[in-house]
């Protein structure tokens, strides 16, 4: 049975666009959740200006506070050589942060928008974040958002997405997620991008981070998976969108990739019941029904 990665995206990616302040006490929680639903490899939180993400302001707490009883690997999205460290002393004491997390896009607007840079200047401002990474230890996973369409852009040449994803190979990341940030992508396009990487690139090195805005997420997960990728981000519930993307849903829900692989055959080491007490947990938190369909169709069965 071929074994699947996933990378539950949503305390960080997920719960950084919702309008509703969610506190420190009810995020750990929703982390230890979702350890106890067997993911082995989460994204808790960001180094990020408060200014830029308010709800992610407490990110430094929510790491020093939190305690989980089994192993997993944590990932934190660091911006800059600032955040880096701000969170090198946390490293020291809590060994589930394993991993940075860095990002860029193939789109010069977006990344203007979004950290307010050149792809070139973000990929620099990566170089002494990687090195402090790599001298204490720590792993590093690369995004590069807006691999198909952008917001300002449209459709995104894949042609430019190659170049970064060898770079940020380069710089030391185990591996590097090819994101459909608005959710537009369909799989000929995803067919188009992943066969040129694949070209060249170790399927896996690579992972798919695909949005559901226009319903394609699982569909392009079909896809990639028949290029040999075997590494894929969610987001418990289907929580996210990117405030710096005009219309952007969420990602593709913990809970609907699940049951895809479940039915397909695939190991992931994931529970489906109990990820989705997790699901039904943080919904009573941001007050608003879960995008998930599979959560929709199934929460009466929740024990």
């Amino acid at each position: 049975m071929k074994s699947i990665r996933i990378n539950e995206v949503g305390p960080r990616d997920g719960l950084q666009n919702e309008s509703s302040p969610i506190s420190v006490e009810d995020k750990i929680v929703l982390i230890q959740k979702l350890v106890e639903a067997g993911l082995k490899s989460l994204e808790l939180t960001s180094m990020v200006s408060p200014k830029a993400i308010p709800q992610l302001a407490d990110a430094q707490d929510v790491l020093n506070k939190l305690e989980v009883q089994s192993s997993f690997h944590g990932s934190v999205l660091v911006p800059n050589e600032k955040g880096m460290e701000r969170l090198l002393p946390l490293t020291k004491t809590k060994p589930f942060i394993s991993t940075v997390a860095v990002f860029t896009a193939a789109s010069e607007s977006f990344t203007q928008q979004n950290i307010r840079c050149s792809i070139e200047e973000s990929l620099q401002r990566f170089e002494s974040v990687c090195n402090l990474a790599k001298n204490n230890g720590l792993r590093i996973r690369g995004y590069i958002s807006t691999s198909f369409y952008c917001p300002f852009e449209g459709r995104v040449d894949p042609a430019k997405v190659l170049p970064l994803a060898r770079r940020l190979l380069d710089m030391g990341c185990y591996e590097v997620s090819i994101g459909d940030t608005i959710g537009k992508a369909v799989p000929k396009e995803i067919e188009e991008v992943f066969s040129l990487l694949t070209s060249v690139i170790d399927p896996n090195l690579l992972a798919g981070h695909f949005h559901d805005t226009y319903g394609m997420a699982i569909a392009n997960v079909e896809q990639a998976l028949r290029l040999g990728v075997t590494s894929f981000d969610s987001s418990v519930g289907g929580l996210g969108g990117c405030p710096y993307a005009p219309g952007a849903s969420g990602n593709l829900a913990t809970e609907d990739l699940v049951y895809f692989l479940d039915h397909m055959g695939f190991d992931h080491g994931v529970d489906l019941q109990t990820l989705m007490k997790a699901t039904s947990f943080i919904q009573s938190k941001v007050h608003h029904a879960m995008p998930s369909k599979v959560f929709q169709a199934l929460r009466g069965s929740i024990k």
